[in-house]
């Protein structure tokens, strides 16, 4: 039941960057703070999405090296900019998680970043696949190599988390990383949760070229 259900919250939040594209939101001159504002108002009238989970997250240029809990300064997007937008809908209860990156402008390494970022997302979900017990942090590692193999840095503090019905299971220890896909996470993620159902995973891609002052992100359920 949750599957179907986190499948179907991943389906509108899908449709709802679909729209985005369509109505050519993302483009230069719009500040951070007002794309997203654009993103909200589509979403409510679109999708009756009016609530989400997580800060609702647009960074552009040197922003996109910024992790999740950094609040950089708002910023204009530029003319030649990497965007990358992150959301996390609450669609019937659940929980979406989706993350795209989109290229303002025609910069060919800006673009092979965005269309590398994504194929190793499915690189990576094909190999976790073939996979019957995976420690968080072995998978956190895979996806180092593949960032370092394409020539990019990878970026996010962790490679993923788990979602569900909102609010998702907690871990014990708030300060813990059992829920997360990071290097001291040493659990199984095939390993179910409390009460003995599946837990459901995000993979998230952050790559990153450093000495060109950019990166890309690629998000949504393994």
């Amino acid at each position: 039941m949750q599957t179907a259900t986190l499948a179907h919250a991943q389906s509108v939040a899908l449709r709802l960057f679909k729209k985005i594209e369509e109505n050519k939101l993302v483009q230069a001159g719009k500040t951070e703070s007002g794309l997203v504002a654009e993103i909200m108002q589509l979403a409510t009238e679109q999708y009756g999405i009016r609530d989400h989970w997580h800060k609702k997250i647009v960074r552009a240029g040197i922003n996109t090296l910024a992790r999740f809990d950094d609040n950089p300064p708002d910023r204009t997007i530029a003319e030649d900019d990497m965007v990358f937008i992150d959301l996390g809908p609450i669609v019937n209860g659940f929980e979406a998680d989706l993350g795209r990156t989109y290229v303002v402008g025609h910069d060919p390494a800006k673009q092979q970043l965005k269309n590398e970022i994504e194929w190793a997302w499915f690189e990576i979900q094909h190999w976790v696949q073939k996979q019957s017990h995976l420690r968080a942090c072995d998978l956190y590692a895979y996806c180092q190599q593949k960032a370092a193999s394409l020539g990019w840095s990878f970026s996010g503090i962790i490679a993923g988390h788990i979602v569900g019905k909102y609010p998702h299971e907690q871990p014990a220890d708030p300060k813990s990383w059992e829920l997360d896909i990071h290097p001291e996470n040493a659990n199984d993620i095939f390993m179910p949760d409390k009460i003995g159902e599946p837990r459901h995973w995000i993979l998230e891609l952050q790559f990153a070229d450093f000495r060109r002052g950019y990166g890309a992100f690629f998000e949504q359920l393994l």
